[in-house]
């Protein structure tokens, strides 16, 4: 992580350049001092770009200076970076913004272990060692549909309630009144609130309680296509396939192709609109498993390969969910990672 430290008085000048020298110890985090002496104009007229520009920000300072400062740049948890306070007497480490999502718990922690100061934690969650929802998506990678679900479940785990979850993985949430739910057609009475993980696109429950959906990247994507065809074509034909499967484009874990079609500027653009990684196979690796699937001769004539959406799709790996598609020159296969264990 990226962090800004800014320090106003000269202990706190002090300190900002230990904090400075100990993150190079280990580089989990990159912090950069700047103290308000030094910087012309003063820290307040560069704030608006080291809030831009940085993971994190650590003010050596009163919490009111660091509220008075930042107020004008919060926006939304899941994008401000994560904000501590420091005195400078070296007493708190206070975690102030974007705890979790962000980090300043994690931060305010490290900082506290490393001057010997004590972290102040004040996220309901973390003081009842209560695995908070939107930290279980992120450390799991999973893509969150909507926040205002999140913090309703995160708030009743808080308040001990029964709180079902449904997973296609077998990761669970850690939290001890949790309920194990095999499938989604009866949602036992006991149950406050449920959390799905799936890339299925599940239809909507009228239980009359919260519910919040976690994807996971689990969805792979084989692609052939014709050569220079545009990239809201290939994107529009993904999500067309993935709807006719009824899967979230957000579980997209990878787009794989073969290696003549590495240039493809409509599959690089496609590879950028999903944020997903793009995997390219030889021609040798197609040939590999070309004969489980449906052959071209056409495609064997222009490439050397009988196919390439389903080979690619599950060289990637997973279990095929999909035959292939055909969308006006584009071939589609989708292949899931099913649950292991």
């Amino acid at each position: 992580m990226k962090i800004a430290c800014l320090s106003f008085t000269k202990n706190g000048k002090e300190l900002g350049k230990k904090l400075e020298d100990l993150s190079k110890e280990n580089r989990q985090y990159i912090i950069h001092h700047y103290a308000n002496e030094e910087v012309e104009g003063g820290i307040k007229s560069i704030l608006k770009s080291i809030w831009k520009e940085n993971d994190g920000l650590v003010f050596i300072s009163s919490t009111g200076i660091a509220v008075r400062m930042i107020n004008p740049y919060i926006k939304d948890k899941t994008i401000d970076p994560a904000v501590v306070v420091v005195d400078d007497c070296k007493r708190f480490s206070v975690s102030l913004l974007s705890g979790h999502l962000g980090g300043a718990n994690e931060l305010a922690d490290w900082i506290g272990e490393k001057i010997n100061a004590t972290p102040v934690i004040t996220t309901a969650s973390d003081n009842r060692r209560i695995e908070a929802v939107d930290l279980f998506a992120q450390k799991n990678n999973y893509y969150m549909e909507d926040m205002i679900s999140i913090k309703n479940i995160t708030a009743m785990m808080v308040n001990g309630k029964n709180i079902g979850i449904y997973s296609e993985e077998n990761k669970i949430i850690d939290y001890p009144n949790l309920i194990i739910l095999e499938d989604l057609d009866y949602i036992p009475s006991n149950i406050d609130g449920v959390i799905i993980v799936s890339s299925q696109k599940i239809k909507p429950l009228n239980y009359g309680i919260p519910i919040t959906y976690l994807r996971p990247k689990n969805i792979n994507i084989g692609i052939g296509c014709r050569k220079g065809i545009e990239g809201s074509r290939i994107i529009e034909a993904i999500k067309k396939a993935l709807h006719e499967g009824n899967l979230s484009d957000k579980s997209i874990k990878a787009i794989g192709t073969v290696e003549v079609k590495k240039d493809e500027k409509g599959i690089i653009e496609a590879a950028k609109y999903f944020n997903c990684l793009m995997k390219i196979f030889t021609i040798d690796e197609i040939r590999e498993v070309e004969d489980i699937f449906e052959k071209s001769e056409f495609v064997k004539d222009t490439i050397g390969v009988y196919s390439v959406s389903e080979p690619s799709a599950y060289l990637l790996g997973g279990k095929m969910v999909t035959s292939k598609s055909k969308y006006n020159g584009i071939t589609i296969s989708i292949s899931k990672e099913m649950k292991n264990g």
